[in-house]
């Protein structure tokens, strides 16, 4: 069923932005790879970044973040599925005329977006190991919500409902998750594992108390010799 003009509400937003993906089709390249392909893969990239990061220091914290982060985003990925199916929303292809879709239609429904969600679960999680990576991962995961709404793929809320979604899946779940992780990760710091958790080398040596030069003053063996009284 045809939305009867004129377009109110979130429908209106995404017209706005539909008439400027019309108006800029220099962009269309760019907003459709990174919509697609491209957006997630720099993700991926940022969490290949925090895990670099997260294993140059001896603080089991930041790597069991990264962990939390990968395995948060699939957690919320598993809610998402559920909700999306039970708003039940069409894409906006099927509702608006006369719209311009820079991607294939997709059968399933749109809220919330599930690139979204996972965008919005990376980019909290990162600021949980560095700071300065997570916003770098905000700007990405931004980027990626507003060419989903670019190529027709989604209305504006259902890309905020999905960033909401990830990063409250990401928080919620710190709670239970990072003090059984960073068990996990301390454990695994002593096992052949630790290059996975931790640059560096284990030092095994056992350093002496104290070292002795023999001279005139030392006994047998280089050992410290009877002090002797000085009349």
């Amino acid at each position: 069923m045809t939305v009867a003009l004129p377009y109110l509400g979130d429908a209106g937003d995404f017209l706005l932005i539909n008439r400027f993906a019309r108006r800029t089709g220099w962009l269309h390249g760019f907003m459709t790879g990174y919509a697609e392909t491209f957006g997630l893969a720099v993700l991926v990239l940022l969490l290949g970044l925090g895990w670099w990061l997260a294993r140059r220091g001896s603080d089991s914290r930041p790597m069991a973040a990264l962990i939390w982060t990968a395995l948060g985003t699939l957690v919320a990925v598993a809610v998402n599925q559920p909700i999306v199916s039970a708003v039940s929303e069409k894409r906006p292809y099927m509702s608006i005329q006369h719209m311009l879709l820079l991607v294939s239609r997709s059968s399933d429904y749109g809220f919330p977006s599930d690139h979204a969600t996972m965008a919005g679960a990376v980019a909290t999680g990162l600021c949980f190991v560095n700071r300065r990576l997570g916003v770098a991962a905000w700007a990405a995961a931004g980027l990626l919500a507003f060419s989903r709404v670019y190529v027709g793929a989604h209305y504006p809320h259902d890309v905020l409902a999905g960033l909401l979604l990830g990063a409250g899946v990401i928080v919620v779940g710190r709670l239970i998750a990072m003090p059984l992780l960073t068990r996990l990760v301390t454990r695994l710091v002593r096992t052949p594992l630790r290059p996975l958790v931790q640059a560096g080398r284990t030092d095994t040596t056992v350093p002496a108390a104290a070292s002795y030069s023999p001279d005139a003053t030392d006994g047998p063996l280089g050992e410290p010799a009877s002090p002797v009284a000085i009349p």
